[in-house]
């Protein structure tokens, strides 16, 4: 139990979840509240981290600071969310151990679980397949923490234990247009939709997703709660255990927020499996390709789309895939029309055009008419003497299958 003059840190105290603890210190009377901003302590810098730690000499450390970014950020900055995030969490974590802290709390992200978890997700289901790709580094380095602590635990007694809230909204969220989370980001696109008066916003998916959301003042509330009365090794995961579709809750922030528009949904941006970031997933992969069409001569495009997963990569893959059978599909049935084409005429009808080769005995002549070959060579013709023959038949037959790769 915390006692209320006891010295807390609050890492990342300026952030959506540390203001909120902050705050709820605050109203439980605790009056020893220590705060450093990035510009004051730059807790990927060891040797800072380290110096702050041995003079402050924090009993009870909340942290709650992270690099933190929406789905596209994730994608394009794999190794820097990695890095980051897992170099703070060691330095404060470790810094904690060394200076003798009483006790410490690990906020997580619920995108530490398997992309395909079991609904609703157990503690225990953590790292039993495969993370969701597009923020693997995020979550990899959040898995780092929470076993970090737990490490520590095992090995030397520690009391850390660590804390994985659901999808949260609430004071101090990122507002950005793209690099918001899914509530943040329907609240402004709506209000800027009723201030500049349009009459339509597109959302993306189909509003299908369920998703789970938490007021952070009262994850807030938990945090102070788990820190004076839980001490183990598994996570907590921090939930209301009520659900809502996107389309529902896309709803009810057009509602509060006034807009009386139409709702129109894009399912071409995917929908799946995912947490915060479902409503603005840039995984979908739309082709546009080319083609010739071999029968016409007409240049056609091909439109192919793919929004089955959130992994655009795979998507894409998926789409090429089609776009690869769709073409062998259309230049082999050329093919098959081609070689039916020239058995049909192979096949005799009985007209003189038809006649592959004249005998002429009277004249003395021969004369191929698939070529337009003749000579006047029939008694050493018939004797064998048929050389020439074939050599212009090859040649012919050489000057066909040329013209026919030229193609």
């Amino acid at each position: 139990m915390m006692e209320k003059n006891a010295k807390i840190y609050v890492a990342g105290h300026r952030g959506m979840v540390g203001s909120a603890i902050v705050r709820e210190l605050n109203r439980q009377g605790y009056t020893n509240i220590i705060t450093r901003t990035h510009q004051e302590l730059d807790l990927t810098r060891q040797a800072d981290v380290e110096e702050f730690f041995a003079a402050e000499k924090p009993e009870y450390v909340f942290l709650a600071a992270a690099k933190v970014g929406g789905i596209i950020a994730n994608q394009n900055a794999l190794a820097d969310f990695m890095w980051f995030n897992m170099t703070l969490e060691m330095n404060v974590i470790n810094s904690a151990w060394k200076n003798g802290c009483k006790k410490l709390e690990f906020l997580g992200s619920s995108c530490i679980y398997p992309r395909m978890a079991p609904q609703p997700m157990k503690e225990d289901c953590l790292l039993t397949s495969e993370l969701e790709k597009t923020n693997e580094a995020y979550a990899l380095a959040k898995i780092s923490g929470l076993k970090y602590c737990e490490f520590l635990n095992k090995q030397y007694g520690t009391d850390y234990i660590s804390v994985m809230p659901t999808n949260l909204y609430g004071p101090n969220d990122n507002y950005h247009p793209t690099h918001s989370h899914v509530l943040p980001a329907l609240i402004r696109r709506f209000h800027e939709a009723k201030v500049e008066g349009k009459t339509e916003v597109t959302c993306w998916g189909d509003g299908s997703p369920l998703r789970e959301f938490l007021y952070v003042d009262d994850l807030a509330n938990l945090c102070v709660f788990l820190m004076n009365n839980y001490s183990g090794n598994e996570t907590v995961n921090a939930g209301t255990g009520k659900e809502l579709t996107i389309k529902e809750l896309t709803e009810l922030v057009a509602k509060v927020v006034g807009y009386t528009g139409e709702i129109k949904w894009d399912t071409f941006r995917s929908g799946g499996a995912g947490g915060q970031n479902v409503n603005k997933v840039e995984s979908g992969v739309r082709l546009r390709y080319n083609w010739k069409n071999p029968n016409t001569g007409v240049v056609e495009e091909i439109l192919i789309e793919c929004t089955e997963t959130r992994d655009q990569p795979k998507n894409k893959e998926r789409a090429l895939s089609r776009l690869r059978t769709f073409i062998y599909d259309k230049e082999h049935q050329k093919y098959i029309d081609d070689i039916a084409s020239k058995r049909k005429t192979m096949v005799s009808t009985g007209d003189r055009s038809a006649k592959i080769r004249t005998y002429n005995y009277p004249q003395g002549r021969i004369t191929d008419h698939r070529i337009n070959y003749t000579i006047y060579n029939l008694a050493a013709f018939m004797d064998g003497d048929i050389q020439d023959c074939i050599d212009h038949l090859i040649v012919a037959e050489n000057a066909e299958r040329l013209k026919e790769s030229e193609l």
